[in-house]
């Protein structure tokens, strides 16, 4: 399944994907880690919430799989899974990403967890690697984290490898981050290959806190593409008690968690296609997953538009926030 031919409109929870970040791999920048999970956190523990957490994703409706090279095994988890659940493989979306390489040896004291290269060997490596676990399943294919110095959106020989896979079938996007979001997806918009748009998704991080993103993210959607948005709890900073007083006064009054109106405020925007649960627990994902049933009204929209940082500020933030 193409992931263009997804309809995220299916559903109300199919606008809500799985990123397997915070359980691919022992140590995250989410906060609250400790205590999401358990002490042992060797591959087959990981494995095994892995699997219990896209079970239920499942069977709650959501039907977009992320991952990553740089995830430590969330590619090799995901594989498993879907080897063990031929029923579901066929009404999945599957997507990854190359550009950092996995480093920490399944630490969470690695002084340096994921080295980043955009180049073109790194890409032979990884999509090698990934085919080799993911196989036929592999749907998107995406950049990770480009940046507007990033040399990928402008390297003929990456490029070129880009576009072949598009034609071979496999959907072809980028995810972006930090301060120059915008500047990143706008120049993405304008890549073409043979006089066609190489790029048909995008994957940025926006939230009620880093909200920069937006005007380009509208842009791309207009454009055609389908807009992914990760980290919309802000690696934590939106949900549980680190949440914002008005986020928090919001929940209490809708009769859900923080994590689920920091979801709706995303949810909300007209561009978004799907937006990504970074759940740890099953629990944090049900909890996730009543965001779709949350109308905010005017005023709780303006009260979260309130919370807004600038985006050096909040990427500033989220570098020093520890791996846990």
């Amino acid at each position: 399944m193409a992931f263009t031919r997804f309809d995220p409109e299916a559903t109300d929870t199919a606008r809500i994907g799985l990123g397997l970040a915070a359980v691919g791999r022992p140590g995250y920048i989410n906060l609250g880690r400790d205590r999401d999970l358990p002490t042992d956190r060797a591959p087959e523990a990981l494995r095994e919430r892995s699997h219990r957490l896209l079970d239920a994703a499942h069977a709650h409706g959501v039907r977009y799989l992320d991952a990553a090279r740089s995830y430590g095994r969330a590619e090799e988890f995901l594989a498993g899974w879907l080897a063990a659940r031929p029923d579901a493989a066929p009404g999945v979306v599957v997507g990854s990403k190359w550009g950092y390489t996995y480093t920490a040896g399944w630490r969470t004291d690695a002084e340096v967890h994921e080295v980043k290269d955009h180049g073109p060997a790194t890409f032979d490596r990884q999509y090698a690697e990934t085919r080799a676990l993911l196989g036929d399943h592999l749907d998107l294919y995406q950049i990770h984290s480009v940046t507007p110095e990033s040399p990928a959106l402008t390297d003929p020989a990456v490029l070129d490898r880009l576009a072949g896979l598009a034609a071979a079938g496999v959907t072809v996007g980028l995810s972006t981050s930090g301060p120059g979001q915008a500047e990143a997806i706008r120049a993405a918009l304008e890549v073409e290959v043979d006089g066609r748009p190489l790029f048909a998704t995008v994957q940025s991080t926006f939230n009620v806190l880093e909200t920069s993103a937006g005007p380009a993210l509208a842009a791309a959607h207009a454009a055609g593409r389908t807009v992914i948005v990760k980290e919309a709890m802000a690696n934590g900073r939106l949900a549980g008690e680190a949440a914002p007083a008005a986020v928090r006064r919001i929940a209490e009054a809708a009769g859900t968690g923080p994590d689920a109106v920091a979801l709706a405020a995303v949810l909300r925007q007209p561009w978004a296609g799907v937006v990504l649960s970074g759940a740890a627990t099953v629990d944090q994902l049900t909890g996730n997953l009543a965001a779709t049933g949350i109308a905010l009204d005017e005023a709780a929209a303006d009260a979260l538009a309130g919370l807004a940082e600038p985006p050096a500020a909040y990427w500033r933030h989220r570098s020093s926030l520890p791996w846990q």
